[in-house]
């Protein structure tokens, strides 16, 4: 695969996720950073940014549950350079039933090189690195040429 690049806009668009027992994690984070994350766009699977619109007053372009294809939602938009960051809290000692969704988004957020934090500690060294505030070039996948090359 060849690869080329595409640039994050220092107005990021961020996805936030989170697992059942991770929830007030996520929304904790989010209320302690507001002021930060107020400045970009958020979107979320559906509980999830209902929720931290209630608790944060931030607007959320919200998808459907992660069960309900909500994960393969956000995968679809990482895939599409749409997202620029995915925070992700998952339980990783609790199986869920759409654990393949969540494999895929995972692997689709690293596919497409977007930075991703997993934790509060993670999305903390995220929040409060000097990239966040601007712009940055990610080198990703060059499907349109891989496409050209296969069509040969």
């Amino acid at each position: 695969m060849e690869y080329t690049s595409r640039t994050i806009a220092p107005k990021k668009h961020i996805a936030l996720v989170a697992h059942d027992h991770c929830k007030n994690n996520l929304l904790n984070w989010a209320d302690s950073n507001k002021a930060q994350l107020a400045e970009h766009i958020l979107y979320a699977t559906g509980t999830t940014g209902n929720l931290v619109e209630q608790k944060t007053g931030l607007p959320v372009k919200s998808m459907l549950s992660g069960p309900m294809g909500g994960d393969q939602q956000v995968g679809a938009l990482i895939s599409e350079g749409k997202i620029d960051m995915l925070i992700f809290f998952w339980d990783p000692l609790n199986a869920v039933p759409h654990d393949p969704d969540v494999k895929a988004l995972l692997r689709l957020a690293t596919v497409w090189n977007i930075p991703v934090a997993n934790n509060r500690a993670t999305a903390d060294f995220l929040i409060h690195s000097p990239l966040f505030k601007t712009a940055v070039d990610i080198t990703i996948p060059d499907y349109q040429r891989y496409l050209q090359d296969r069509l040969k």
